[in-house]
């Protein structure tokens, strides 16, 4: 009986809108996320281990792009929206979603430490009838096999005393149409119970819940929606060096082929492949099947081809200034943004960075201008008006 009413009581307050929510991370998935929940009437609690971050969040301002400073006042005003340093803060809360990095190391390998540190962090204040979310992305099994035993290890019974789900996020920087609050959500829970949970919680903030079975249906489903872009990013970047040869112009025949109104998708090809998740998720897949005796060709075949195109473009460069009979060293050259897409300031993984790396390599005298990066913290890279050409 005290189980079933744990429960109830957690679904109740999901329903009311009564919730105490802490979000591990406070980055461009955690920050929006913290203010849908602060919007919806539960109140956000909001846990970074930067300073700078937390005090700036807790005097109004924001430090997303995505995220205009007065909604984040205006929740922090109403007293909906705090941030902290401090992870004891998060013993308060019903529900604890994780928002941390899952980046890669030097070999290509997961680093989960981030997920590790929040789990370790979750597990110190877990309670009974609490709800955990993990949101950040990585390979089928993680929820199961990495955090559950890690918030076990409190003693606390999975779907009885806690609710355990993964929910990937689905932020697109940038983009003013797709939101946290519109774009579908996919919740898995560990047991059915735990599905429930989590699906009444993001019910509550979200205009569209779409349960899956499992954890694992939900880690990999994000994990294949990356890699379905990489890889036809990869088919229009090897198309571009196809029409290179071809002398053909690449733009008029993809605006050609998306003229079928049915079996075709326009992609379009670009220095190379940039950003903070689709460069970096095939290969947590790549990684977890490798441990089941599974290569997975395309997605290796599609990095390389990605990770090539600054190569490339380099190329075209040189062939462009020889027309002119010109040498790439000594030439002057201006790149015009360095972030990794239009309207962002965000520049992991940027193929500009390369490029600018390849061409101060052979000689050419290099600078940028980005509005939304105009310091890029690179002592190789010089801003236009730094110093002159």
């Amino acid at each position: 009986m005290a189980v079933n009413s744990s429960r109830s009581d957690l679904l109740e307050r999901i329903e009311r809108r009564d919730c105490v929510v802490g979000i591990i991370g406070l980055g461009y998935v955690g920050l929006p996320l913290s203010v849908e929940v602060a919007k919806a009437g539960h109140r956000a609690i909001g846990y970074d281990v930067s300073q700078r971050i937390v005090t700036g969040i807790n005097a109004g301002t924001s430090h997303i792009l995505d995220v205009p400073g007065h909604d984040v006042a205006e929740q922090v005003s109403a007293k909906r929206l705090s941030a902290t340093t401090n992870s004891a803060d998060l013993a308060t809360c019903d529900v604890i979603v994780i928002c941390v990095p899952t980046p890669l190391n030097k070999l290509k390998d997961p680093d989960l430490s981030y997920v590790v540190l929040a789990s370790n962090a979750v597990r110190d204040v877990l309670h009974r009838g609490q709800l955990v979310i993990l949101e950040s992305t990585t390979y089928p099994g993680t929820t199961r096999d990495i955090v559950l035993p890690i918030l076990a290890d409190s003693g606390l019974t999975i779907g009885e005393d806690f609710y355990l789900c993964f929910s990937p996020e689905r932020v697109d920087p940038g983009n003013p149409v797709w939101t946290t609050h519109n774009t579908p959500k996919l919740v898995g829970g560990l047991t059915p119970a735990c599905s429930k949970i989590g699906a009444a919680f993001y019910q509550s903030i979200v205009e569209t819940v779409v349960p899956v079975t499992s954890a694992e249906v939900a880690e990999l489903a994000k994990v294949y929606e990356n890699t379905f872009r990489m890889v036809n990013i990869a088919l229009a970047n090897e198309l571009a060096q196809v029409c290179a040869r071809l002398n053909l112009d690449v733009w008029e025949v993809i605006d050609a082929a998306a003229t079928k109104p049915f079996g075709f998708m326009k992609f379009t090809p670009g220095p190379g492949l940039g950003g903070h998740c689709i460069p970096l998720d095939p290969h947590y897949l790549s990684w977890k099947m490798e441990s089941l005796d599974f290569k997975t060709r395309l997605i290796e075949l599609a990095s390389e081809i990605n990770a090539r195109m600054p190569d490339f473009v380099i190329q075209l460069v040189a062939d462009a200034l020889n027309d002119e009979s010109k040498a790439l060293r000594g030439s002057r050259i201006l790149i015009l943004g360095v972030a990794y897409k239009k309207d962002v300031g965000d520049y992991r993984e940027s193929p500009a960075i390369e490029i600018i790396r390849l061409l101060g390599e052979k000689g050419a005298k290099v600078q940028y201008h980005d509005a939304l990066s105009p310091s890029v913290q690179d002592d190789t890279l010089i801003p236009i008006g730094a110093s002159p050409l």
